[in-house]
């Protein structure tokens, strides 16, 4: 079950020294004692748990007639698979999932077992469904054709390294029985993430995130400025212009406090912490990767979805990413998101630029 309230212990830990004498048994037993009582008095726990079922069926019934429910089953199978995945990566070393399968994938990157078997899970509940139409995912070549009204896109790497990773998704809704799948990331319905024991899930009304079997609390809202940048500054030789002046900007302020920098590599990673704290994450195309590393219909989008429904922006540095049209359905675009002041800075920087070759 995943939840979506906090709750309280009632009675914390406490740790218990043993005594060589009765007085001193007595003094633990008082302090012991004093303790449990000022919890008695902290407030319960509460029993009005809202889980990301409910959270969904209520979404559905606020909708009322014109709700079909069938992205409630949808996003049901996505919650049952998140489950799924996120036991078999507690337990991949165990069960000899880690390292390569011995195979790539249509962008030439050497798959996983992990990633292979995230995969397969993934496609097998969302057909199960009965409510997908396409398939698009990072590990197959093409879309798979199911027929039915919605489409989603998911994306998996970095699984079996320890940090934390998570599968993307992002879902449409068949249009006029079309089995398009290039089309903008503002037309999708849904999109979210699932991040180790957390899925974090918008469907066009702000963003709220879930624990598996604990609690995670209340809506997101990105911090409109943070302090935080998450770029691969490995990369930062093939950098183009803009994007070196901006860093420059935040790592050598002429007033204030520099930026801190936070790089995990994992883009779930690194972007539930921009949403939760405000920053800018990017990833930009350079003079290495000339479309950028990101993957436009199953990364960029459902992220860039994600961001703006908590309050922050997506760009490419020049076009608001969920405004982009794929021409294919693996398709790379630069990525910039996050709090909406310190993404507008970045923007300034390529306005500047596009002004001085003008």
């Amino acid at each position: 079950m995943f939840v979506g309230r906090p709750r309280q212990p009632l009675v914390r830990s406490v740790a218990i020294r043993f005594y060589p004498c009765y007085h001193a048994h007595h003094r633990l037993y008082n302090r012991v004692t004093t303790r449990l009582m000022s919890t008695a008095t902290e407030e319960l726990p509460s029993t009005d748990l809202i889980t990301l079922t409910r959270h969904v069926l209520h979404d559905q019934l606020r909708l009322g007639a014109d709700a079909t429910g069938d992205l409630t089953l949808l996003l049901t199978a996505i919650q049952v698979t998140s489950k799924f995945i996120a036991t078999n990566v507690r337990r991949a070393r165990l069960i000899n999932l880690v390292g390569l399968a011995g195979e790539t994938n249509v962008q030439g990157e050497e798959q996983k077992k992990l990633d292979v078997l995230s995969n397969d899970i993934m496609v097998n509940a969302l057909r199960a469904s009965g409510k997908t139409a396409v398939l698009v995912s990072e590990e197959l070549d093409n879309a798979i054709i199911i027929e039915e009204r919605y489409k989603a896109s998911i994306a998996s790497s970095n699984i079996d390294a320890g940090v934390n990773i998570g599968t993307i998704f992002g879902i449409y809704k068949i249009v006029r029985d079309s089995f398009d799948v290039l089309r903008p990331g503002k037309e999708m319905v849904a999109a979210g993430y699932g991040s180790s024991a957390n899925l974090v899930l918008s469907t066009g009304s702000g963003v709220n995130g879930y624990t598996l079997d604990a609690a995670l609390g209340d809506p997101i809202k990105i911090p409109p400025r943070g302090k935080i940048y998450s770029f691969n500054e490995g990369n930062s030789m093939y950098f183009h212009p803009p994007v070196t002046a901006y860093l420059k900007s935040i790592k050598y302020p002429k007033t204030g406090s520099p930026y801190s920098a936070r790089y995990i590599g994992s883009m779930v990673a690194d972007v539930h912490r921009t949403l939760l704290y405000g920053g800018i994450f990017g990833y930009p195309d350079d003079k290495k990767s000339k479309s950028g590393k990101l993957r436009m219909l199953y990364e960029a989008f459902p992220m860039a979805f994600l961001t703006e429904q908590a309050g922050g922006l997506a760009t490419t540095g020049t076009k608001r990413i969920l405004d982009l049209v794929p021409k294919s359905i693996h398709e790379r675009c630069p990525v910039f998101l996050g709090s909406r002041d310190d993404v507008q800075d970045l923007i300034k920087f390529y306005a500047a630029q596009n002004s001085a070759e003008a």
